[in-house]
């Protein structure tokens, strides 16, 4: 496969060792490119989900990917988020061309990008932790049923259907929180004068410019691996949002769902698993 040179590659919110990471698409995407930069923005191992029951090798081999990049000259940015904030103990730790950080500031051009996960806005995280792992948990396992019911609908030929857009799209307080978020995150980058500010978080991928009465920024969100499969990249001055569904890359129908392990022993291991930490 002939790689695309980018010179900048934006991802977040893959959370691998969960049940609704697409790790095998995101590995034909990672493969398809030879980027300058990598930013992983957050999210990427999810640690507040992980178990011992469920971290197939496809995921695995995301991370050595990656790592393979790095020593082959891509500068790769690990930004912390929320569900890997586990990894900020060791924020600021550089290892060739790999370094683990909380934010970034990048000179693309001679425009500046501020670069940051995006879950310090999120109140539910800061001071109800307890909370947003508990939705997190749920949310992975109505991705595990939408992965199902999309399955059988390829099966049947027909356009896959994404329960937590639905949802998203008609709880009022979902609607208002994503412009919030946005509204918040440009805000700042306007008062600090940052012509991009670059997120992940909220599984929204886009961009768009932002403007108030003391300036104009750029917002941009990589969306996630979950649902939309999406990346921000950089190139000849352009910033362009990649959707996985609009390449024609192959798959085979036991790789796109492992049907055997998601709904075999690792799924009854998991909800066993899930249960004990609830009793506690």
């Amino acid at each position: 496969m002939k790689k695309r040179k980018v010179e900048l590659v934006v991802i977040s919110d893959v959370h691998l060792g969960t049940f609704g990471c697409h790790a095998k698409e995101l590995l034909n995407y990672l493969s398809s490119i030879k980027p300058k930069i990598l930013v992983l923005n957050g999210d990427i191992i999810d640690i507040w989900q992980f178990r011992k029951s469920y971290f197939p090798k496809i995921h695995l081999k995301v991370i050595q990917k990656i790592l393979s990049m790095a020593s082959k000259g891509t500068k790769v940015y690990y930004i912390t988020g929320n569900h890997d904030e586990l990894l900020r103990k060791f924020s600021d730790t550089k290892m060739g061309n790999f370094s683990i950080i909380d934010k970034l500031v990048l000179d693309i051009d001679d425009k500046k990008a501020w670069i940051f996960h995006g879950d310090v806005f999120d109140l539910s995280v800061q001071h109800s932790k307890w909370i947003a792992k508990l939705g997190g948990l749920g949310y992975d396992y109505l991705i595990l049923l939408n992965r199902f019911v999309n399955w059988c609908l390829h099966k049947m030929g027909k356009e896959p259907y994404s329960f937590s857009k639905k949802i998203k799209g008609s709880v009022k307080k979902a609607v208002k929180y994503i412009s919030d978020f946005e509204t918040t995150a440009t805000d700042l980058a306007i008062e600090k004068q940052y012509d991009y500010v670059i997120c992940g978080h909220i599984h929204e991928p886009r961009i768009i410019e932002k403007s108030n009465k003391n300036g104009t920024t750029v917002y941009l969100n990589s969306g996630d691996w979950v649902e939309n499969l999406t990346a921000l990249e950089y190139n000849r001055k352009r910033w362009k949002l990649f959707r996985y569904a609009d390449c024609n890359y192959t798959e085979d129908e036991e790789d796109m769902f492992e049907m055997e392990h998601l709904m075999g022993e690792q799924l009854i291991a998991s909800i066993v698993f899930s249960k004990q930490i609830n009793s506690f």
